[in-house]
């Protein structure tokens, strides 16, 4: 959500911190806060203002007019205070019809004062403005300030001057207190605007001869603007409202969503009640709350939330466990219920996502059998085929009960099965996976002709435009609206008439964002609509080059130009009309206002969700002077069958093609939300002759385009014959739908629905999943908005589950009239379905170009051989544990875990004068880089130089398991000229012996169970230090054999499999791991040195050419 209300203390800190005026703010930060923690002495030695000062204490946990109710302490010293404290701290208090406990209050200054010097001044936000209300007597005894206080609305990007203040709003004010007051207010209102709050009362304001006092103070901040204002806000922490604890899982849940992409919500209603939801969706999560407590079960329902926006197996886990948790820490005498529900997804994967719900119910199987829970399923999507087939799996498996069902099933038949209110249907086995729709009989790889022939009840007139039918009754439609409306950019004073068709078979897109997925999307739904060409021209992402991306025409692959500047983009593609924005909140608004420059450019869909209300309004407010329409932001788009779809909207094809939204029907609507516009597309396809258009608004307060902008679009469409309407709690854009039907604008039938009605049966205020989906005033609740548009005219159905059948009796009462006359279906073309996309549902398999058994990187951890990442750490394995499970997939014991170490720690360097280091230093002063310079190193080694732990390991071994004595190995080894490889050192001999050797041989004698082949090869090194003192067992060769040793012995390999990672090169590994280390060493020493090019000296080198090139 976006307006979030703070605490009293958190908006006077902003507030005294960063107000800018003249007017002298008195008792800038003098508050104290206490809790049941709270120590006195140390609070009043940190505010010792409190000892000298008569003092006001009171509850700061969103509750109005505490005034009233009797929870201010007035003119007390530190032991009233202290007193009035005990007598409320942790009781149980009523306000309204919200019961809680009283448990953080304010402590600030008594100002003595009189009732003159009171005032009220409240500044809030609005579609087109900002609204500053201010009143001349204020108090506890204000009133309707709206009916009483002077209004200023400031439009958006204007400012307040003083001047103004004092001409609109001050005229009942003292002089003497006016230019204070002005200086105040200006310095409140831009401290209002530059910190993002959406709300900000004050009342009292007390005014006096010494200066500005703020007393009491209510406020809301816009909580999606955090990445703008985090250095000034900090960290804010925003309390639930009175009546409703702050539990540990909402901080939880609501952390896991700040750090995704996704959408994760949970509040707690009730802890104790039977009734738990899981819902996909903001839309859908009011719907079944909605549902629920029309069905009797407000008392029982124990927690609001939503996940959405696709999100991973890992945070879909998380986010089950924690309900999961919840709802089996108490028993009920009836068990309990958990519904699984959701509209139909647009683009998330449904498998995916109840992988990790599954992973959950597996892990708490135990408790919810104890807890006699039921589990009803019901959601539709992409690949929702399996994820339910897996669902209903779990229940067999683990014998707890759950009850699957898919889209044939109304999305919320299954709370009146969960509640008993209707029995549980034997559903026939369903389609196995998505592609049954994509993959039919027929051949034909050629785009036919349209699919389906126009209705014979649509006109045939160019691009569906005509001038509004005459209203009913004999009243006038707005003439002015009427006549421009449909045209294009017809300039009307400061603004444009927008466009009455957004989309049609030609219109070209433009879209902003690497969204290849979406993309593909959009031209499978061309081609099974039979556009002649893709709706999209081009895409633009500026974080890389101008270069082309891959996509599918059907059969056929085809390039589309990428943009990394929109300007290139706009000048190339002169056609484009429409621009989808797949920009993040941080960038949507700059990116949008930069494509309304380019006059071409009509409609602009924005996707993104959490973008600042004030940002949202500027573009509105740009975008209404510009003639352009916006569909957004927080939206998933609008779909016009056999036109044009934007991005992810109506989901894959298989739902495309169920809902037959690959041509036109006779019916359009208007929603909110994402999920529930496919909802929708399911609903009216199920119910009527199908969709001829629909948007998904956004569920921000403030979308682009409202209710009404489209439903005015639908009634001068002739091809749209009846109009749906899917509104919610929050706002009143309602409110001129029932205005323009009493007036007569619209004359077409309008069924509609808004949903929220549960909010009114709640103690205390739930904020759902939209952001706009709060009500601030009795007239916003959705029960208000579905009366006023019963008694206007509209067709409303008594709740969500009858809005289908009503949809269908308006529709044939339309189709029995003659207003709609049905035409015959065509089969659509066939698309090929995507090969990644067949693959995950299991149609095709393919040999693997590649296989791995050591790492897996694919699900929410890292795997190594097996094991998971924080395993590898909570076992504290060390590096030697990690190369034991990526080299050998075995978990080695602890003893060669070290041993692994102590061999990289020996080899990890060996001086500069070794060629290995020699040529890491050489290319270094060349001024190459780190890979450069290190890959020169490495390519050293070989036989000759720090390879010879691989052919030291094959020779001894080779030798000790032929039985032959170290003697006869030695002499074969001369008679057949061969060096032992392993044995002499240039500088160490048996004199000087090697420290390395000696640190290793110590340890493998004390740890490993057996040293065969290392006495082995200590004993061919007596015969040949005999012979010459510097012929010792090296380090290469002491690893070597000692890695035999405890490959053969340490009980985790076979003698083959010990033997064949000694072939394949595993040993040489350790020195070239080890080795590394010093190379990067010499590298980083060379370039602190900061040294020149290396050129060998002349005196080192000895030319020996030719006696005929000599003389």
């Amino acid at each position: 959500m976006s307006a979030k209300a703070i605490s009293e203390q958190t908006g006077k800190e902003f507030l005294y911190k960063h107000i800018n005026t003249s007017a002298a703010v008195q008792n800038r930060f003098r508050y104290a806060t206490v809790t049941a923690e709270t120590d006195w002495d140390r609070l009043t030695q940190e505010h010792q203002w409190l000892l000298t000062q008569r003092l006001v204490v009171k509850p700061d946990q969103l509750i109005k007019r505490r005034g009233k109710l009797g929870l201010v302490g007035i003119n007390l010293d530190l032991q009233g205070v202290k007193d009035w404290v005990k007598s409320h701290l942790m009781k149980d208090t009523t306000v309204g019809r919200a019961k809680g406990v009283l448990k953080n209050f304010l402590i600030e200054p008594f100002v003595p004062h009189k009732q003159e010097e009171e005032f009220y001044v409240c500044i809030y936000a609005v579609r087109e403005g900002d609204i500053v209300l201010f009143h001349h007597e204020g108090g506890v005894e204000v009133g309707d300030v709206d009916a009483k206080a002077q209004k200023l609305t400031v439009a958006v990007n204007e400012k307040i001057s003083e001047e103004q203040v004092k001409e609109q709003l001050l005229s009942y004010v003292p002089e003497d207190k006016k230019g204070v007051l002005a200086s105040f207010i200006v310095g409140l209102f831009n401290l209002y605007e530059d910190l993002y709050f959406t709300y900000l009362e004050i009342n009292p304001l007390v005014v006096t001869t010494d200066g500005v006092y703020v007393l009491d103070m209510a406020a809301k901040i816009d909580a999606t603007a955090d990445f703008i204002c985090k250095s000034k806000w900090g960290d804010v922490e925003f309390p639930p409202p009175f009546g409703r604890e702050a539990y540990p899982e909402e901080a939880y849940i609501a952390d896991l969503d700040a750090k995704s992409g996704a959408s994760l919500k949970l509040t707690l209603l009730n802890p104790q009640g039977r009734i738990w939801t899981m819902v996909a969706g903001g839309g859908a999560s009011v719907v079944y709350s909605d549902t629920i407590c029309d069905l009797g079960g407000v008392d029982e329902l124990a927690n609001y939330g939503e996940y959405s926006g696709a999100p991973s197996e890992q945070q879909t886990y998380d986010y089950a466990k924690t309900i999961l948790s919840l709802m089996t820490r108490e028993k009920h005498p009836q068990g309990k219920v958990l519904i699984i529900g959701g509209s139909i997804a647009n683009f998330t994967n449904v498998a995916a996502t109840f992988k990790g719900i599954v992973r959950a119910i597996k892990d708490n199987q135990e408790p919810l059998k104890e807890h006699e829970v039921k589990i009803f399923v019901r959601r539709g999507g992409p690949n929702y085929q399996e994820g339910l087939r897996v669902m209903g799996e779990v229940g067999k498996t683990t014998g707890i009960p759950i009850h699957v069902f898919g889209t044939e099933t109304h999305m919320t038949a299954i709370v009146g099965m969960a509640m008993g209110h209707r029995p549980i249907p034997n559903l026939p086995p369903m389609a196995a996976h998505t592609a049954n729709f994509l993959l039919n009989a027929s051949n034909n790889t050629v785009t036919p002709a349209n699919t389906r022939t126009a209705s014979f009840s649509e006109p045939k007139t160019p691009n569906d435009v005509s001038p509004a039918k005459k209203s009913k009754a004999g009243l006038p439609a707005d003439h002015l609206h009427s006549i421009l409306w449909p045209l294009k950019n017809v300039v009307t004073g400061d603004w444009k008439a927008k466009a009455t068709t957004l989309f049609s078979k030609h219109t070209k897109a433009i879209v902003w964002g690497m969204q290849t997925r979406a993309v593909q999307g959009m031209l499978d739904f061309d081609y099974v609509c039979s556009r002649e060409e893709p709706s999209v021209a081009a895409m633009v992402y500026p974080f890389t080059g101008d270069h082309k991306q891959k996509f599918y025409w059907g059969h056929k692959e085809i390039l589309l130009p990428v943009y990394k500047n929109m300007a290139d983009a706009m000048k190339k593609h002169p056609q484009v009309d429409v621009m989808i924005s797949f920009a993040s909140l941080r960038s949507a608004f700059d990116s949008t206002v930069e494509a309304m420059q380019y006059p071409q450019i009509h409609t602009i869909a924005i996707i993104a969700e959490g973008i600042p209300e004030a940002h949202t309004r500027k573009m509105i407010k740009m975008a209404d002077e510009k003639g352009v329409t916006i569909i957004g932001p927080a939206t998933v788009g609008g779909i016009k069958p056999g036109c044009f779809k934007i991005g992810n909207t109506g989901g894959m094809l298989d739902n495309i093609l169920a809902s037959k939204l690959y041509r036109p029907g006779s019916v359009a609507y208007v929603s909110r939300s994402g999920g529930m516009s496919n909802e929708l597309n399911n609903i009216i396809s199920r119910t009527t002759d199908g969709v001829y258009e629909g948007v998904a608004i956004g569920g921000d307060r403030y979308p682009g385009s409202t209710f009404m902008d489209h439903v005015l679009r639908y009634q001068d469409t002739p091809g749209i014959k009846m109009i749906v309407v899917l509104g919610e709690i929050g706002g009143t854009d309602e409110y001129k739908i029932c205005q323009g039907i009493k007036e007569g604008r619209i004359t077409k039938p309008v069924v509609c629905w808004c949903i929220g009605t549960c909010a009114t049966m709640f103690a205390s205020e739930v904020q759902f999943g939209h952001a706009g989906a709060c009500a601030n005033q009795a007239s916003e609740t959705a029960m208000a908005k579905n009366q006023a548009l019963r008694d206007a005219g509209a067709y409303v159905p008594k709740s969500f589950d009858e809005l289908g059948d009503l949809i269908r009796t308006v529709y044939d009462e339309l189709v029995a009239n003659g207003t709609i006359v049905p035409a015959q279906e065509v089969p659509p073309p066939t698309v090929p379905m995507d090969y990644s996309w067949a693959r995950e549902l299991g149609l095709i398999r393919k040999p693997a170009s590649f296989m791995t058994s050591i790492c897996d990187e694919r699900g929410q951890e890292l795997i190594y051989a097996g094991m998971a990442i924080t395993e590898v750490f909570k076992e504290e394995m060390g590096i030697g544990g990690v190369l034991g499970l990526l080299w050998f997939q075995r978990r080695l014991p602890r003893y060669a875990c070290q041993f692994i170490e102590m061999c990289l720690m020996v080899t990890a360097d060996h001086g500069p004068a070794v060629s290995g280091a020699h040529n890491t230093i050489v290319c270094a002063r060349a001024g190459k880089d780190l890979i450069s310079s290190l890959t020169s190193g490495l390519l050293t080694i070989g036989d000759r130089f720090g390879g010879a732990l691989d052919a030291a390991a094959k020779q001894f071994s080779k030798a000790f398991d032929s039985g032959m004595l170290p003697m006869d190995f030695v002499n074969k080894m001369k008679k057949d000229g061969k060096l032992i490889m392993g044995i002499g050192h240039r500088v160490k001999s048996i004199n000087n012996p090697d420290m390395r050797v000696q640190i290793l041989k110590d340890f493998v004698k004390q740890h490993f169970p057996s040293t065969q082949l290392l006495d082995y090869a200590l004993d061919v090194e007596k015969i040949t230090t005999s012979k010459k003192p510097n012929l010792i067992l090296n380090v290469d060769g002491f690893i070597g054999v000692s890695f035999v040793d405890l490959l053969r012995t340490c009980g985790g390999f076979t003698r083959d499999e010990a033997d064949e990672f000694v072939e394949i090169g595993a040993l040489n590994g350790i020195f070239v791991l080890g080795r590394s280390m010093g190379f990067i060493g010499h590298y980083l020493d060379q370039k602190r040195l900061k040294q020149g090019l290396y050129r060998h000296p002349w005196d080192d080198i000895s030319y020996v050419l030719p006696e005929h090139m000599s003389m």
